[in-house]
């Protein structure tokens, strides 16, 4: 048996995109652990073109979690293929920036809303329509972001609805144990290079920083964000609920980087040189 005894469990898997999504990676680690694998992704295009990237014959399911009637129809399919769910893997998030960055007080209503569903409301949604079918020891993880306390304006609306997230996994944890000891917690990710971020106005400039600011100049890779959200799913974590584990390579404790600050003085210099 390995260390994480994860060989052999169910677990699903929400949003793979490409090969440089956390999912994708958190996917490829449970597989070299023993675990089977199931998927879940938006659509039936987005499942085509996983299906290239995922090991042969994975099972890949097509789930819009902003409509109720295809989780319930989800959680139907997955009863009648498998047993039971060890565990489920929350990787999802969607923001839209039609008009480019904008200022926080101008965000539409709508766009908002849908944030919330999508990268927050889906979790409680899909723990729910799930219940009967995790084991009653099992995990939820979901991927947040390092902090939600920091106004990064082009990070924009997204950082409230993961603040959302991140206060739902407590919430969820408690509901829960009232009639399992299933655990609910999440992966606090620093800034990463992938393809969804990219999208997000000005997101590289904040990355550059972000790496700068780290405690070992390089930032955080994919890989180290997957393997926290693997052993938060594996027993070996059987100790750990409601909780948001923080993987940053020591950003958010490095506020006043000596590099950082002499620079920002040198440039103040030169400003009123």
């Amino acid at each position: 048996m390995s260390f994480l005894d994860l060989n052999g469990k169910t677990i699903l898997v929400f949003g793979v995109a490409d090969k440089k999504s956390v999912a994708y990676k958190i996917g490829e680690i449970l597989w070299g652990e023993g675990a089977r694998v199931i998927y879940s992704v938006r659509a039936p295009g987005r499942r085509d073109s996983v299906a290239r990237i995922l090991p042969v014959g994975s099972d890949i399911y097509v789930c819009d979690v902003e409509k109720q009637e295809e989780i319930d129809a989800l959680a139907h399919q997955v009863r009648e293929k498998h047993a039971a769910l060890y565990g489920i893997v929350h990787s999802i998030a969607f923001a839209n920036y039609p008009r480019g960055l904008r200022s926080f007080h101008e965000t539409d209503r709508h766009d908002f809303l849908r944030a919330i569903d999508v990268s927050c409301f889906s979790l409680v949604s899909i723990s729910n329509a799930f219940k009967d079918i995790l084991q009653p020891a099992g995990a939820v993880v979901a991927i947040s972001i390092s902090t939600t306390r920091m106004a990064a304006e082009n990070y924009g609306y997204l950082a409230p609805a993961k603040a959302a997230l991140d206060s739902s996994i407590v919430f969820l944890a408690k509901s829960f144990s009232a009639f399992s000891q299933i655990r609910f917690n999440s992966v606090c990710a620093g800034l990463l290079k992938t393809n969804a971020s990219a999208g997000i106005p000005g997101y590289v400039d904040s990355y550059l920083f972000a790496e700068r600011a780290t405690l070992r100049k390089r930032a955080v890779q994919t890989e180290e964000v997957a393997n926290a959200a693997v052993f938060l799913v594996s027993p070996c974590s059987s100790g750990i609920n409601g909780q948001g584990l923080v993987v940053d390579a020591g950003m958010s404790v490095n506020y006043f980087d000596r590099d950082l600050v002499r620079a920002a003085l040198e440039e103040r210099t030169t400003r009123d040189g």
